[in-house]
């Protein structure tokens, strides 16, 4: 089980949540376990028995409204009824008034209480996102991961085959990079990869001849992306001859991250071809197949229906001829492009 100090959080999140904090830093050394945020709710009445207070608890206008509809001596026991239990944090949005007493009991059960004028729909989404990708599954990977036409392409391949250099073509005909030489994956809720680089290398390069490069000092800033979903994989191969790559496209491979299936396209790799180029048909490829059109599946089908209608037009003559045994496959459609059918 990961987990995530109070502080961290706080550091994180402080200024773009605005986060103030009423009673210092109490509890900052507490471990925050569960991504989950919470708004205590019927808590506050005293029914704790499902009470999660293992998480941030969240203070909307929910709760201050009806903590400020009771006495002082009901209010009291209704803020004890939460913080007898070790909880993280309170979180109040939203501005609110916080009454002295709140503060006063969370500094003496030892816990820190912040405020934002953030709503409390804002800081569930913020701050839940945030929490989502500190506590999602990870893993990391030798590459290149570039935002082309909007697709997240992730290039693979040995070292020194050719991933920075065709990541900054790709960047100087006006794409987006994410991360070189370690790309840090993220399996978020949907089976979603997200992709982010290392906090050290923050956009630079590395191009064997140049040295270390900041791509975003030289394209500026339109040039960079901080994070992207991952939504293909390009492997790059050196040319083999002996090696059969794929023709048509029938026949599509997957690979795994994280227990997340993505398309992978195993693209062989000679001095010449011009390897930026394909890379954007395969994301705008891609990108046709995310809203329903399969090129080659569509191909397949009228030429499929060329060879039965031939296959019927020999049949009509009493002439036999291969398509009437035929059963479609790649390899079969391939020796037909390749004439082996008459």
């Amino acid at each position: 089980m990961q987990k995530l100090d109070l502080k961290t959080m706080y550091t994180d999140n402080a200024d773009h949540l605005d986060l103030e904090l009423l009673n210092g830093e109490l509890s900052f050394n507490k471990e925050i376990v569960e991504p989950d945020l919470h708004r205590p709710g019927l808590a506050l009445t005293g029914f704790t028995d499902v009470f999660t207070h293992r998480r941030v608890q969240i203070f909307g206008n929910t709760e201050m409204a009806y903590l400020s509809k009771l006495s002082l001596a009901e209010r009291k026991q209704s803020l004890q009824f939460v913080m007898e239990f070790d909880i993280p944090c309170i979180l109040v949005t939203e501005s609110n008034d916080v009454p002295p007493e709140m503060v006063e009991i969370a500094t003496k059960n030892n816990i820190t209480v912040m405020r934002t004028h953030f709503t409390t729909t804002q800081v569930l989404h913020l701050l839940g996102e945030y929490m989502d990708i500190v506590f999602a599954a990870t893993t990391t990977v030798h590459g290149s991961l570039v935002d082309v036409y909007g697709m997240g392409v992730l290039f693979t391949g040995r070292s020194s085959i050719g991933k920075s250099e065709i990541a900054l073509d790709l960047v100087e005909r006006g794409h987006r990079l994410v991360a070189d030489d370690v790309v840090n994956i993220f399996k978020l809720a949907g089976d979603v990869l997200l992709g982010r680089g290392s906090e050290l290398l923050q956009h630079h390069m590395e191009i064997r001849g140049l040295g270390i490069i900041d791509v975003k000092s030289l394209f500026g800033i339109n040039s960079i992306r901080i994070q992207k979903r991952i939504e293909v994989e390009v492997q790059l191969e050196q040319w083999d001859n002996d090696e059969e790559y794929e023709r048509i496209g029938l026949d599509e491979e997957f690979i795994s991250h994280l227990g997340v299936n993505i398309p992978v396209v195993r693209l062989p790799i000679f001095p010449g071809k011009n390897i930026t180029v394909i890379a954007e048909v395969i994301a705008l490829n891609q990108m046709l197949k995310v809203y329903g059109q399969n090129t080659a599946k569509l191909f397949s089908d009228r030429l499929i229906q060329k060879i039965q209608a031939k296959g019927e037009e020999a049949r009509t003559l009493n002439t036999r001829h291969p398509s009437d045994s035929f059963i479609p496959n790649a390899a079969r459609i391939q020796r037909y492009l390749r004439k082996d059918y008459e």
